[in-house]
């Protein structure tokens, strides 16, 4: 195939690789070609097949970050400390405001008429069985961050209440002066606290994706542009989007998709790393943390060789059955009435508390706001390029309606059951006297809380693969997003172009944690959150404009 003409023959306008809408769609009348601005070449024997702006600007600006951040790492340290600081302190509001709209948005669209309009025409069926699209959900909802912060978040809201949050007598959240509640009330801190960690794990990052992925697949699979953020861009930019314009919309989303990755990827080490020397007595120092994520990183390479089909989705697969069956263990050994009635009562905690916890204005309590929410919304949104394409490229042939309603619900009651699950387990400990998991460093306390269950060295080595292969699964797949948004929209560009990005999410990782550890990581995932909350924002706008001008559904 000439990868300079990337058009059906069928329909000129319509790019190879995004199906022609089923029935009636308002496709976007556009002279663009896939690939049209790409350079292509074969140095060394190597093919590559690049988007010549955004390609070398992006991987220019990121191969320099790594060299300055491993060459000055107390400079780095500060520059980090300083960016953190700064936005945490004068644009927590912004991240929290914006975060509303989007859950806002996703209600509303869910409601309107808009919601029956049909991802890829009004004839469009399903690719996949509402059990296979569903269990996709799921996978994606999965990952690095529950396994990290299934344990730490709640045992960390429940020993501070919400970094000043004050209780009345009758346990409801009354104002937000600083207050110890888990010394006054443990079991109003142990509501507060899961309300808090459901929300940074329910409505709000999945309505960021949401928003991501439905605009991605409207703008795709009926409007017949390419699978990129700068398409959502069209009815606002128009034909611009192919220039300068769009470029800079893209490099955002690769520097917001690779910073993402990144911190998850130095989360996921760190817990590996702690986990080894609890079970094993290997050294968790810098050394042992750089040598993980090579090795890591090296396998990610191949898998990225070998193929999805051969390679990370073999992995995906194994990953999940490992990770329902840690799950369901850590349900049936720990306090499973505690988790049966939790799951229920926590919702309606969290439900309750959401005006309080969203409220973006006069915030007193700045450990959790800033120092929480900010670093979450920023991470997601970093992640929504990858999250959002993924699902996106899953989801042809739902309605906007169903695809909302899923993609809302369905992974956000996944976290919840998983939250409760680790979450409640540790605090029941607690309670009960076992204060090792709290006092532990935060890598260490999900090994710490599977010590006091039985067999704890298989399940505390279950743990540690589901950490490592969710670093492969996660770095294969975020260099086939990444190389996608850099090739100018292709999805089957060279491979040695992916083994470059899978390199260099290691080396941004390893980069950041010798460059100020796990508050480094943080400081870059809002650093980079931040720019790109200005790009979803007027996504909004882009999406609810073009689903205006397609047509209805009789």
């Amino acid at each position: 195939m000439d990868n300079k003409t990337d058009k059906s023959p069928e329909n000129p306008n319509q790019s190879v690789g995004v199906p022609a809408p089923e029935g009636a769609a308002n496709l976007i009348d556009t002279d663009y070609q896939i690939g049209q601005d790409n350079y292509q070449a074969s140095p060394l024997g190597v093919n590559i097949d690049i988007h010549g702006a955004v390609f070398a600007i992006s991987a220019l600006v990121i191969i320099a970050f790594v060299v300055l951040t491993l060459a000055l790492p107390e400079q780095a340290t500060a520059v980090f400390d300083g960016m953190k600081n700064w936005i945490n302190s004068n644009m927590t509001w912004f991240m929290l405001l914006s975060a509303n709209i989007f859950v806002l948005l996703c209600l509303f669209l869910i409601i309107s008429p808009l919601g029956r309009i049909r991802i890829g025409g009004d004839k469009a069926t399903p690719d996949f069985s509402r059990l296979s699209w569903f269990s996709m959900l799921f996978a994606a909802g999965m990952g690095i961050g529950l396994m990290f912060f299934g344990v730490s978040e709640p045992l960390s809201h429940y020993g501070t209440a919400l970094g000043g949050t004050s209780v009345g007598e009758d346990g409801i959240r009354t104002d937000w002066a600083p207050l110890g509640a888990a010394a006054g009330d443990p079991a109003a801190a142990a509501r507060l606290g899961m309300a808090a960690t459901i929300f940074h794990w329910g409505l709000h990052p999945w309505a960021i994706y949401a928003i991501v992925a439905l605009s991605l697949a409207i703008f795709a699979y009926n409007k017949g542009l390419p699978l990129t953020i700068r398409s959502i861009f069209y009815p606002l930019l128009g034909e611009r989007i192919w220039g300068w314009p769009g470029h800079v919309i893209d490099i955002l989303a690769v520097f917001a998709t690779l910073f993402g990755l990144a911190t998850s990827l130095g989360i996921g080490a760190q817990q590996a790393s702690a986990g080894l020397e609890h079970l094993f007595g290997i050294d968790g120092g810098n050394i042992t943390l750089v040598l993980l994520i090579t090795g890591i990183t090296a396998v990610a390479v191949i898998s990225i060789v070998a193929g999805v089909d051969k390679g990370v989705k073999r992995l995906s697969e194994i990953n999940m059955v490992l990770a329902f069956l840690l799950l369901m263990f850590v349900v049936i050994f720990g306090p499973t009435l505690l988790i049966a009635t939790g799951f229920i009562s926590n919702l309606g905690s969290y439900l309750m508390e959401l005006p309080f916890l969203s409220n973006p204005f006069a915030r007193d309590d700045a450990n959790f706001s800033q120092g929480w929410t900010t670093f979450y919304w920023a991470w997601w949104i970093s992640w929504s390029p990858f999250v959002g394409m993924f699902i996106a490229r899953v989801s042809r042939g739902r309605t906007v309606r169903e695809f909302l309603i899923s993609v809302l619900l369905i992974p956000s009651a996944v976290s919840v059951f998983w939250m409760t699950a680790f979450g409640g387990t540790a605090i029941r400990q607690l309670q009960q006297g076992f204060e090792a998991a709290a006092s532990a460093d935060l890598p260490l306390q999900l090994f710490m809380v599977l010590s006091q269950l039985p067999l704890a060295e298989i399940t505390s080595f279950v743990a540690i693969i589901l950490v490592l292969v969710f670093f492969i699964t996660s770095s294969d797949s975020g260099s086939l997003v990444i190389d996608t948004i850099t090739a100018g929209g292709k999805i089957d560009a060279p491979k040695p172009q992916r083994v470059f990005w899978g390199v260099i999410e290691g080396a941004i990782a390893i980069a950041l944690l010798l460059g100020g550890g796990l508050a480094a990581l943080q400081a870059v995932a809002v650093s980079a959150g931040l720019p790109f909350t200005l790009v979803l924002l007027v996504g909004c706008f882009a999406i609810v404009k073009g689903l205006m001008s397609e047509p209805r559904p009789s």
